[in-house]
């Protein structure tokens, strides 16, 4: 549960450990304890790639929007998110909870997610894949489907730069 992110040149310029660990049963009884193999992390990363900067979150983080708050106060522009969502949570949620990250921080989102049937070691586990980057006004703005493939999307920082300007939530922000 670690993302590690290298430079053109490969130097690794940023290490991210997910801090919230999946230790939950899903609605389809299948149980997961991420805790019982791995520790969590406790820092907030980023890295700054053409002179902006990104954020790093890690597949459950994806649910805890504090995170997520904390990488735009800390200057995100885009917030990676490598997953691998559970077919049945993936179907409900994944999309539904991007947008929103993308909404409440208004940075870009972009999230490489996992897709297929593969053996789990009880059994076969079905992840839901549908890889996408989401613009900062929370529209998807590039999408993989089912199925294995490859998305890209040209990111307008000036277009991000508006929407925080013209709707500017961190200013108005009174709870913290």
């Amino acid at each position: 549960n670690t993302t590690v992110v290298f430079d053109r040149e490969g130097n690794e310029v940023a290490r991210y450990r997910k801090i919230h660990l999946f230790d939950v049963t899903t609605p389809d009884g299948r149980t997961y304890s991420e805790s019982d193999f791995v520790g969590r992390g406790e820092a907030v990363v980023l890295f700054a790639l053409d002179g902006v900067k990104v954020g790093l979150s890690i597949c459950y983080d994806l649910r805890f929007p504090e995170l997520y708050r904390r990488l735009a106060e800390a200057g995100a522009r885009l917030i990676l998110v490598p997953a691998a969502f559970t077919l049945q949570t993936g179907k409900d949620h994944w999309e539904i909870l991007l947008r929103a990250r993308a909404i409440e921080t208004q940075c870009y989102v972009a999230a490489a997610a996992q897709w297929g049937a593969f053996p789990s070691g009880r059994d076969t586990r079905h992840n839901y894949g549908h890889s996408m980057i989401v613009g900062p006004w929370g529209h998807v703005i590039a999408q993989v489907q089912d199925g294995i493939g490859f998305t890209a999307a040209d990111l307008d920082l000036d277009y991000l730069e508006a929407i925080r300007r013209d709707l500017p939530v961190h200013r108005h922000r009174v709870l913290s």
